[in-house]
């Protein structure tokens, strides 16, 4: 593992900025005290920086005479949880918890743009992107609505997440998707309420809520081809107040996931189609809402290929993985990728055992990786600016 003295040097200061973030957690577009404190931090090491992009975004910039430009992401947010690790540093807001990371992620580039500011890049303008509202909100959609983009301009951009499970000291990417889109769904179904001993007077729509979600997994395991990644998931149905009756309608609401734009604009067409061919065989009718998020997470290839020999170059290329399959988990980082060419990258924290896994209670993230973190970001910046005179 190549850590360099200098970086080691950092790694209290990185502690103590992780552990206080982690004690005062701050949700979606509520990161007043975080934006604040990586403000303060970022103008002490000297940088140019700017506050309030995207609501609650900063933005810091290192300039170094012309060249290339590069942004690097962190994301700043929490969750709305209630946390069980019992560390010392715990949470003190009540129902909230940095339980992705997001503590993490946010020491880690405050550390390396502190780092680059008293040891530059050779040239070029390096970019540091601190984002609010990753979670359900897209905090990163706001960012460049906000003209972060034609503001700071970059020829690209790199993100990264750390990955329960994956050993510390790896990384995991590949070209193409490594996210998958996030959009939710609500269908309202409407029947005819009845006696619910006399079920021949009424239209019952939990019999057709049924038949409707049959209808969408054969979506998923008869319509796409196997080679597809497509996932539908019903996770709230609300319907009805008591024992004897049926009730008028039902209102069910879920998330559709997939890798690619045709996939995803197969599912929102089937799924409509079938539940209105579903109802009216039953005689009841429905209103169907479905509402794009977050898009797929799509590396590029030549981006790609910096993040990994960034990643070899901090952890030898046997501690790289290239064969994980993309998460069907989402990431707005995504709507940045949209913009710019760039890679996303996971980053290992060690183990996943007793609960340890991201958006759980007892999930904190891993000390251990926070210099190599660091580490990464210097180095893919590095070689970003340099991309056409590297070896």
């Amino acid at each position: 593992m190549k850590v360099s003295d200098s970086v080691r040097a950092l790694e209290p200061r990185l502690i103590e900025w992780r552990h206080d973030l982690h004690a005062h957690p701050e949700t979606a577009f509520e990161e007043h005290r975080t934006a604040a404190f990586v403000a303060r931090e970022l103008r002490a090491a000297g940088l140019e920086v700017h506050e309030g992009i995207g609501r609650t975004g900063v933005v810091a910039v290192l300039r170094n005479g012309d060249g290339p430009s590069v942004g690097l992401r962190a994301d700043m947010d929490a969750l709305d949880i209630t946390e069980t690790t019992g560390v010392p540093y715990a949470s003190t807001t009540p129902g909230k918890m940095h339980a992705c990371g997001h503590d993490g992620h946010t020491a880690m580039l405050l550390g390396a743009a502190c780092h680059m500011a008293a040891d530059p890049p050779s040239r070029g303008t390096v970019v540091f992107i601190f984002q609010p509202a990753e979670e359900n909100e897209g905090g990163a959609r706001v960012m460049v609505e906000d003209g972060l983009f034609d503001r700071f301009p970059v020829d690209c951009v790199f993100g990264m997440h750390n990955w329960p499970g994956l050993p510390v000291g790896q990384f995991a990417l590949h070209s193409g998707a490594m996210m998958a889109a996030q959009d939710n769904f609500e269908l309202k179904i409407i029947g005819k309420g009845s006696h619910a001993g006399m079920p021949h007077q009424g239209i019952d729509p939990i019999l057709v809520a049924g038949q409707i979600n049959t209808a969408w997994q054969a979506i998923v395991s008869r319509t796409l081809s196997p080679a597809d990644a497509g996932v539908i998931s019903i996770t709230q149905i609300h319907a009805g107040d008591t024992w004897n009756i049926i009730p008028e309608s039902v209102l069910i609401r879920g998330t559709a996931r997939s890798l690619s734009p045709d996939v995803r604009d197969r599912l929102e067409a089937e799924m409509g189609h079938r539940a209105r061919l579903v109802a009216e065989t039953f005689g009841a009718r429905v209103e169907f809402d479905y509402q794009r998020r977050y898009p797929a997470t799509i590396n590029t290839p030549a981006e790609t290929d910096i993040a990994r020999a960034a990643s070899e170059a901090v952890a030898g290329e046997d501690a790289i993985r290239q064969d994980m399959p993309a998460s069907m988990g989402a990431e707005d980082f995504s709507f940045m990728l949209q913009k710019k060419p760039g890679a996303y990258i996971w980053m290992g924290n060690g183990s996943a055992e007793g609960g340890r896994n991201l958006h759980n209670p007892n999930y904190d993230f891993n000390d251990e990786a926070l210099t190599i973190g660091v580490e990464y970001w210097i180095e893919v910046a590095r070689r970003a600016l340099t991309r056409n005179s590297m070896p």
